[in-house]
Order: structure tokens, then C-alpha cells, then sequence
């Protein structure tokens, strides 16, 4: 039993730093490089946009009722997402914006997780290398109500299910354009914004990269995490509302 926790305790600090954004900016704008409304969108300076594009709209009201339909074609088949403003308004309201903005387009999802208690597909970042966002970052909106994990005794950790989509970040408050697609097992902190769920059709694509593992190397042979042997590229995302 020692065991089994002390094996769940490595590989949950290894989810940690699969989901995380790395190279996110932690410089603070000033009033001038923030929208004004309550989602907060600040530039990050320090970590600029991959891809030229300006802040997300910030109404006095953000919408937060119904939900979203995303198309999104990729090279492995398709990919349908349904947003729930619901749950996350600021996060639809984003990554609506980055998709208009075709932000999205033409860019591969560049790491793949296959441990038993972290099974997911990252995407979100056009320069591919996990270090990209859209040069500005904006607050979480932490989901509640999560089933405890199992591996866990002290059900800090909670399950999120086969079909969420969420936002990786670098840590508090750190939401920028990168997201993970949940295809099996993911036992996390709640910590990561839940902002939609992923149509059967999607899952159905995201369970063909998976089955193709990890990319592996000369250092490691059968890797549980790094960019998918199965190219995953998002050829267009397309939003339908």
C-alpha cells in the first residue's frame, strides 16, 4: 500500500509538469495592457503572442449562459468541442476569440501523456514547442464537484473525466491559448479550468494518436510523455455559435 501511494505521488508531480505551460510570463501590466471588464485579459510582456493577436473583447457582462459548438479539423480526423460558458465564461469567451482570429490553425498538438493516471493530448500552442501562448493571460475558473481520485487517500486529487477540456497553465491565474483533450484516466489538483466537453466523433480521434504512443528517443524507448508518434495537427478550428 506504501508503495502504491509513494508510485501515485511520482507520477502526479509528473502530471503537474505535463499540463503546465512553460516559459509563461509572471511580469504584472500595468492598468494600460488590461481589458477593463471582469475577465482581466492582461498582456504578458514577458512571454509575447506566437501569433499577432490582440485581446479578447471584455463586455461589462461576459456571456454565460449556453454553450458553443467548435469544429475543428485535424489531420487524424475530426474533432468536435462543445463550450460551456456556464462553467467558464472568461475561458469561452478566449478561446472563441482565438479561433476567430485563427489562431489555432495550422498547428500541431505537441505532447502526449500515457501514464495510467494521466492520460492526455495537449494542444494550443502554434510554434509547437509548449513555450508558445497568445501574449496575454487571464484567471481561472476552477471546477467544483469533481469525483475524488482513487489513487489519492487524501482526495485532494480529483478525477477529471474522460471527455473534459481544459486549460494547462503555469500556475495560478496563468490561462493563455494551451488546452488538453482528456481521453482516458486524469487524476490532478482541480486546479486546471474545465471550460468544455469533447464530442464522441473527437474522442474517437484523440483515441487514435493516443494508441500510437509517445514519439519515443535513443534515451528512452517507450516514453510516457513528449509529442505524439501519431502527428496530431489542427488543421482548422472553425466556431459555430
Amino acid at each position: 500500500m506504501i508503495r502504491k501511494v509513494a508510485i501515485a505521488a511520482v507520477v502526479a508531480a509528473l502530471a503537474s509538469a505535463a499540463l503546465a505551460v512553460v516559459g509563461a510570463a509572471t511580469a504584472t501590466a500595468d492598468r494600460h495592457d488590461s481589458t477593463h471588464g471582469p475577465c482581466q485579459y492582461t498582456k504578458t510582456p514577458d512571454d509575447p503572442a506566437v501569433r499577432p493577436v490582440p485581446l479578447p473583447p471584455d463586455p461589462h457582462r461576459t456571456p454565460d449562459r449556453g454553450t458553443v459548438r467548435v469544429d475543428v479539423s485535424t489531420n487524424q480526423g475530426p474533432l468536435p468541442l462543445t463550450l460551456d460558458r456556464s462553467v467558464a465564461p472568461c475561458t469561452v469567451q478566449s478561446f472563441v476569440h482565438l479561433a476567430r482570429h485563427r489562431f489555432y490553425d495550422r498547428t500541431t498538438c505537441h505532447r502526449l501523456t500515457t501514464y495510467p493516471t494521466l492520460e492526455v493530448l495537449q494542444c494550443g500552442d502554434p510554434s509547437g514547442t509548449g513555450e508558445g501562448g497568445p501574449g496575454y493571460k487571464y484567471k481561472d475558473e476552477l471546477p467544483v464537484g469533481l469525483d475524488p481520485a482513487p489513487t489519492d487517500p487524501t482526495g485532494a486529487r480529483k478525477i477529471y473525466p474522460r471527455g473534459a477540456l481544459a486549460m494547462a497553465n503555469a500556475g495560478p491565474d496563468t490561462n493563455g491559448s494551451q488546452f488538453f483533450l482528456v481521453y482516458g484516466n486524469a487524476y490532478l489538483l482541480p486546479d486546471y479550468t474545465i471550460f468544455g466537453t469533447i464530442g464522441d466523433t473527437g474522442l474517437t480521434t484523440v483515441d487514435r494518436v493516443a494508441a500510437g504512443g509517445v514519439q519515443p528517443t535513443p534515451e528512452d524507448p517507450a516514453p510516457l510523455d513528449g509529442p505524439p508518434a501519431l502527428p496530431a495537427n489542427l488543421e482548422k478550428v472553425k466556431v459555430r455559435c
